[in-house]
């Protein structure tokens, strides 16, 4: 793909299972259970970042060669994604994608890239002492020869897993400065060879390059900052039973949390000048879902009090 030119046909292909692929490793991400679950991750994201930085090689050769017959010379995705966003007018679209260009550099990766690089300072740091542990509990018979060897590569993998995520990250933070200068070398050489080449005006050469390379960079940067998004989920998860969701759907189900939100909401909805009926009808679903939560702890800590009501008579 970076040397032979792509039809736009498998171009289209090709940025679609990108896209699906960056999908699916986001989902893997959230609900797998904790971070060794998903070990290949730092492989996988080398990869699909090697397969967008070709696809872009690819897309901005067939931009510059073919842009002036018109905006479905690189294919139907780019030229969907590109018109989509613009809607018109091609000076919204380069805002649009500077700003998930800043939110997938400034924001994810560059939080995601600390997060791993202090985990796997942590991680080796800690590694001598969880051997000791490990030792400890098989000289004490807690654990046998052979659960004593799964922990102790246990150990190992957690450790080569997160070195492996903070040098994973930094291709993912080298993909989206990769993004705008490619943008800007498609935009600038896009105009001159339409200037140039083709006698096309500069209002028109403007707009239709910039329709393209917006395009293309947009079906680049959805895909990596999905990425980044599994990248930062994967880091910042804590080793548990649980996958993300039931983690969270578990952790925000305090009932004493929901009413004060309710009522700063209802009150934030008698502003003048505010929705009122929206923020009202928030302020309400926010109390019935506190409501619905309080009973059904309420049922749940019934028969646990029961339980152990029961246990201390039978120790009597």
């Amino acid at each position: 793909m970076m040397v032979l030119p792509l039809p736009t046909f498998l171009l289209d292909v090709f940025f679609s299972f990108n896209i699906l692929l960056a999908l699916l490793v986001l989902m893997i991400a959230i609900h797998s259970f904790r971070p060794l679950d998903f070990s290949s991750f730092p492989t996988l994201l080398l990869v699909a970042t090697v397969l967008r930085l070709a696809l872009n090689v690819a897309s901005t050769r067939i931009v510059l060669a073919n842009g002036h017959t018109g905006t479905d010379a690189a294919g139907q995705v780019i030229e969907a994604f590109g018109s989509f966003v613009i809607a018109g007018n091609f000076v919204v679209g380069i805002f649009v994608f500077a700003i998930l260009v800043i939110i997938n550099l400034v924001v994810i990766t560059k939080g995601a890239g600390r997060v791993s690089e202090v985990t796997a300072r942590f991680t080796l740091d800690s590694m001598p002492g969880k051997q000791m542990a490990i030792d400890a509990d098989l000289n004490a018979g807690i654990l046998t020869p052979e659960e004593a060897t799964e922990r102790r590569n246990e150990v190992a993998r957690e450790a080569d897993f997160y070195g492996s995520m903070d040098g994973a990250s930094k291709f993912v933070k080298g993909d989206a400065v990769a993004g705008i200068l490619i943008l800007a070398i498609n935009v600038l050489g896009g105009i001159t060879i339409g200037v140039a080449q083709y006698s096309l005006s500069l209002g028109e050469a403007a707009s239709l390059y910039t329709i393209l390379s917006i395009g293309d960079g947009l079906v680049a940067q959805i895909p990596s900052l999905l990425l980044s998004i599994g990248t930062a989920i994967i880091v910042t998860r804590v080793s548990s039973s649980g996958s993300m969701s039931e983690q969270i759907g578990g952790q925000i189900s305090i009932p004493q949390a929901w009413y004060p939100v309710a009522v700063v909401i209802g009150i934030i909805g008698l502003v003048p000048g505010m929705p009122s009926v929206l923020f009202l009808s928030l302020a309400a679903i926010t109390g019935i879902i506190g409501f619905i939560l309080s009973r059904y702890a309420g049922r749940t800590e019934t028969p646990n009090m029961i339980d152990s009501f029961a246990d201390e008579e039978y120790e009597e």
